[in-house]
């Protein structure tokens, strides 16, 4: 049994079972929750059908649609944040600018969002260059997260992106993704596969000069 299971198991031991769910009370289980709910987890607090889970899902990303907050799903996991035009002054209250990303980090997030789950070694085939700092970096900032293992020979961790690439970009769902011009579409489907000797990528700094400097796992000063 997952750790997934096993929390969802000990709501339901917990939980009372009211087999009722509104749409403001989704809502406000959503807010005050401290990480992304399943669907399941969900189901079971409210004693609901997943069914009904789903359409109170759906009314409530209509209602939220033209207001400050939105919600966002990811696969299974949904939650709540701020509207990404809201963004500018949310920052200013704060007092945190965005992060800046180098063009090599921007680059590897885009091939993960195009292509996931994707192993780092198709991520190199694609850009031709060794993508394990960059990697690294962006698993740092959580806008790449871990999805398990390819049951490709040695296992290789797949990668996909997670609720802070779609905070961070102002999208409700990966299907929000802009459509990708033809020539780069064809090239993330050629880059399918591992990199096979003789056609080892070459260090990352060595085509990108912004991305000097640094240890291994920690962001660069220029964001990488």
């Amino acid at each position: 049994m997952s750790a997934e299971e096993i929390e969802v198991e000990a709501i339901a031991a917990v939980a009372p079972a009211s087999g009722e769910l509104t749409e403001a009370q989704l809502e406000a289980l959503l807010f005050v929750a401290e990480k992304p709910l399943t669907r399941r987890e969900i189901a079971v607090l409210a004693g609901a059908d997943r069914e009904i889970v789903d359409a109170r899902l759906g009314d409530l990303e209509v209602s939220l649609a033209a207001r400050g907050i939105r919600l966002l799903s990811n696969g299974d996991r949904v939650e709540l944040a701020t509207a990404p035009e809201a963004g500018a002054l949310i920052a200013r209250y704060v007092g945190a600018d965005a992060v800046r990303l180098s063009p090599a980090a921007l680059e590897t997030l885009a091939i993960v969002a195009y292509r996931q789950p994707v192993t780092k070694a198709t991520i190199e085939r694609i850009r031709g260059v060794d993508s394990d700092y960059t990697v690294r970096a962006l698993l740092h900032r959580r806008l790449v997260v871990e999805q398990g293992r390819s049951e490709a020979p040695g296992r290789p961790i797949l990668y996909g992106t997670g609720f802070e690439f779609l905070e961070r970009f102002g999208l409700t769902s990966l299907e929000d993704l802009p459509l990708l011009d033809l020539d780069i579409a064809a090239r993330l489907v050629d880059g399918d596969g591992d990199v096979t000797e003789g056609d080892a990528p070459v260090p990352d700094g060595d085509r990108s000069p912004s991305n000097n400097g640094g240890a291994a796992g920690e962001p660069r000063p220029d964001g990488a």
